[in-house]
């Protein structure tokens, strides 16, 4: 230990050295056990979880074992000297020295701010598996906007720390100054404001969520995501739809997805020859025909005789088919006219002209 103690490389000692060298590799050993084992920790907050111990290490595990590198890379340094020969200034004075120091905080607000992330990552990872299934969809579309303000204020919360400890600005002078200057920033981005504020109040009012279909305006389409600024809407002939948040709020606004019952109606425009029995017979005929369908049964249908049309007699059909799903009313509606079809031509009934609504 004596002769250790005694030899000296760029003014260390073999003992500084031989530490320095350990902590690193005993860093560098552990940091994998020391990650997983934070990771299970993390887990076990979250009471009745879904995911896996294998997906909450698989989110921490880079950004943790990183930390823990530079944490050990700190203790490691802590017994080694500069050698004078470098002619390096304190570290009180700008020069490497400095820099260096400057750099390792740098470094170790970042990865901070990396696991902070991730750990939110974790929560929404959980929250994606929780609120899994329809009853929970008025939840599933939070997941999105929770992701994204919680990344904004993490990443302008590390900014304010780089600001205030690596290059020691005055942040409660800084910020009192943002909001001197936030009046004339309002005015410069007032539809970003408005639109910010817009998805506030389609969260907390909830008109729709992701998954709906809705109509505004001649616009129709399926809610992919709800931002900041923006709703994106998937259109029935496959095109994305981005539309400001203002709009949506500002006009009124359709909820197809929430309606229980589709409607139908059309009318029949029969020839001028057509007798009163024909069209008594094919009323009663569309009305019974109508409620053979099971979807047609808790809404009763409306056939009438609607009257004299320049060159027709008609008949108004007006049914509802108990489904959400566009698809299952088409396929409803389609049976329902084929049969209408084979009723007219039992009843030898000629149709003037078609009108579809």
């Amino acid at each position: 230990m004596e002769r250790l103690s005694n030899w000296y490389f760029l003014e260390n000692s073999a003992i500084d050295l031989i530490l320095f060298a350990s902590v690193l590799i005993v860093g560098f050993a552990f940091k994998r056990i020391i990650s997983n084992s934070f990771s299970k920790i993390v887990l076990r907050f979250f009471t009745d979880s879904s995911i896996t111990v294998e997906d909450c290490i698989q989110q921490l595990r880079k950004p943790f074992e990183l930390l823990t590198f530079w944490i050990f890379l700190y203790f490691a340094t802590q017994n080694l000297r500069v050698p004078n020969a470098w002619h390096w200034v304190s570290i009180e004075n700008f020069g490497i020295r400095f820099l260096i120091a400057k750099s390792f905080e740098s470094a170790l607000i970042l990865t901070i701010t990396w696991v902070i992330i991730r750990l939110v990552k974790v929560g929404i990872l959980v929250a994606q598996v929780k609120w899994q299934g329809i009853e929970q969809k008025s939840k599933q579309h939070f997941i999105p906007f929770l992701n994204d303000l919680s990344l904004v204020f993490i990443i302008a919360g590390a900014g304010f720390v780089l600001l205030g400890r690596v290059f020691e600005v005055d942040v409660v002078a800084l910020i009192t100054g943002l909001g001197l200057g936030g009046l004339a920033l309002a005015l410069a981005a007032r539809e970003t404001l408005e639109n910010l504020f817009a998805s506030f109040t389609i969260f907390l009012d909830l008109p729709f969520v992701v998954g709906d279909s809705i109509q505004v305006g001649v616009i129709t389409g399926d809610i992919e995501k709800i931002g900041f600024r923006s709703t994106r809407l998937r259109g029935n002939d496959g095109n994305l739809i981005v539309i400001p948040n203002r709009l949506l709020t500002s006009q009124s606004l359709e909820n197809l997805t929430e309606r229980d019952y589709r409607r139908a109606k059309f009318n029949i425009t029969c020839d001028l020859k057509t007798t009163p029995a024909q069209i008594n017979a094919t009323i009663e005929s569309i009305t019974a025909d109508i409620l053979q369908e099971n979807l047609c049964k808790k809404k009763e249908p409306k056939v009438v005789f609607e009257g004299f049309g320049a060159y027709s007699l008609d008949i108004s059909v007006m049914f509802y088919v108990e489904t959400k799903d566009l698809s299952v009313f088409q396929q409803t509606k389609q049976r329902i006219n084929m049969r209408i079809l084979e009723i007219l031509e039992q009843e030898k009934i000629t149709l003037a002209s078609s009108v579809s609504a």
